[in-house]
């Protein structure tokens, strides 16, 4: 397992309803990333990048098992070298349309996936995504990793299973709007805390329709500081986590021994 683990985290504003136009987008900055110096191990990118909450024309949009995704990320990453946490995309199986998380390795093998499982009412999710039914467990450049997306972080049920499951690691796509940045920062930081884990969070930026995506990607290490975040604009968020660091905190305050599942 890697001790020292560079991320890449690529902030995007995401063109609604145009898959062609954000994988022209992605490419780019995915090649920005892995070709400058600050070359990442894991490049991480927000939710729905592919086309967006075009709810109402989705079953047009999504990506039939996710064979485009797939096949953009497994040549990318054999090309570059570099493990990809493919943000998530509107996938289309037989029964409807996923909101969907696909990972690969260096070598361009799919190593994970995962289906939001908690619907946004808010935004009408629930009308036109169908459930994912299964946790996000992976390995990534071997070690421990899980994947939440978005609305999923107000649910700690989730990140505590993913935890004790072994998950040092939390990856979190999302598109997560104004006005509600100070829930955006306190909730990824409180499962940060409460898991003792990294918590790597890419959320979008710009505009869709009447809502405004504020960015503010994050990079938070297990006792809860901010390694790096960003502002409201597009950018590539770089990062570089020790991974000792969980084992540390784990030992220091040994939260997941003193736990009393009987009793709740």
């Amino acid at each position: 397992m890697k001790q020292q683990l560079k991320l890449a985290l690529l902030q995007m504003d995401i063109a609604v309803g145009q898959p062609d136009a954000n994988f022209a987008k992605l490419a780019d900055m995915m090649e920005e990333a892995a070709g400058g110096t600050a070359k990442p191990d894991v490049i991480v990118m927000p939710e729905m990048w592919n086309t967006g909450y075009a709810l109402t024309e989705i079953t047009g949009l999504a990506d039939e098992y996710g064979e485009r995704t797939k096949a953009f990320m497994a040549d990318f990453c054999r090309k570059y070298h570099v493990s990809v946490i493919a943000g998530s995309v509107a996938e289309k199986r037989r029964d409807g349309v996923y909101n969907t998380i696909f990972a690969f390795d260096r070598e361009g093998k799919e190593i994970g996936d995962y289906s939001k499982i908690h619907l946004f009412r808010l935004m009408d999710e629930e009308k036109y995504l169908q459930q994912g039914g299964k946790t996000g467990r992976l390995q990534v450049e071997g070690v421990d990793a899980g994947m939440m997306i978005c609305y999923d972080i107000r649910f700690p049920e989730l990140a505590r299973k993913l935890a004790l499951d072994g998950a040092k690691l939390l990856f979190v796509p999302a598109e997560w709007p104004h006005p509600r940045l100070h829930h955006w920062r306190t909730l990824l930081t409180a499962r940060a805390i409460e898991n003792q884990l990294f918590v790597i969070a890419c959320n979008r930026t710009g505009q869709s329709g009447e809502t405004v995506f504020f960015g503010h990607s994050m990079v938070i290490d297990p006792w809860g500081e901010v390694i790096a975040e960003a502002g409201e604009g597009e950018t590539i968020v770089y990062a570089e986590i020790d991974l000792s660091l969980v084992d540390q905190v784990r030992s220091t305050i040994p939260v997941f021994d003193d736990r009393r599942p009987s009793l709740y």
